[in-house]
């Protein structure tokens, strides 16, 4: 992805977020030159992966496939953590279309919230023991109420409605057609996404990125050490 990109994407998201009155943390606004002041102090952010995260999932259509999410707060599993969080919080945007692969957790639960906008689908598959799609019905807590879909089914998520997702659960999402942007809560326990991903298919979790223009905000990844 160019860099270019990535900041207009980000522009694009924080009008977003504010035309829906959700308010981001103030190390969001942040600049690189910012960055250059801060020291240890801000190691939590730096060391749980906090802020803005962009992903076209290597796709290089970030339209068709892709995500973008801010992490607001996470743990993590490690002895030597900054935090003993043991929980996480995002946001997200999903456009129109948008697809996130399939993909289950190894240890996370998480709960996905329509937060506004659009309507958000879900696509349901029960791993089997080859990780592969079992052929097997879904069971899902849909805001404490249980939901049962076949193999591969779908659960739309209206604004103010979620969706309890837990390991071992194969799930793509994107925002139905017509409908507008999605904005996505979720809330989970630690989320770690070097090693707690399984997608179905081999896909580049992180963006390779074109730098034809400086940086508006450093993406999680890219904050300087103190």
């Amino acid at each position: 992805m160019k860099r270019s990109e990535i900041n207009q994407l980000i522009r694009s998201a924080k009008e977003f977020f504010a035309k829906h009155s959700f308010r981001l943390p103030p190390f969001a606004h942040w600049t690189p030159a910012d960055w250059k002041q801060k020291g240890p102090e801000a190691d939590e952010i730096r060391a749980h992966a906090l802020g803005w995260d962009l992903t076209d999932f290597g796709s290089g259509s970030f339209h068709k496939v892709g995500l973008l999410l801010f992490t607001i707060r996470n743990g993590s599993l490690k002895k030597d953590a900054r935090s003993n969080k043991q929980y996480a919080e995002k946001i997200m945007i999903v456009e129109e279309g948008q697809v996130t692969p399939f993909h289950y957790h190894w240890h996370k639960t998480e709960d996905i919230i329509n937060r506004g906008g659009g309507n958000l689908v879900i696509e349901l598959y029960n791993a089997d023991a080859q990780d592969n799609f079992a052929k097997t019905e879904v069971k899902v807590s849909c805001d404490g109420v249980v939901r049962t879909v076949p193999a591969g089914g779908k659960i739309t998520l209206q604004p103010g409605e979620s969706i309890t997702l837990t390991p071992k659960l194969y799930h793509t999402f994107y925002g139905e057609a017509g409908k507008g942007r999605v904005l996505v809560g979720e809330v989970s326990a630690v989320n770690d996404d070097a090693t707690d991903n399984r997608f179905k298919e081999p896909i580049g979790r992180f963006p390779q990125i074109d730098e034809d223009e400086a940086p508006v905000h450093h993406l999680c990844t890219e904050y300087p050490r103190a």
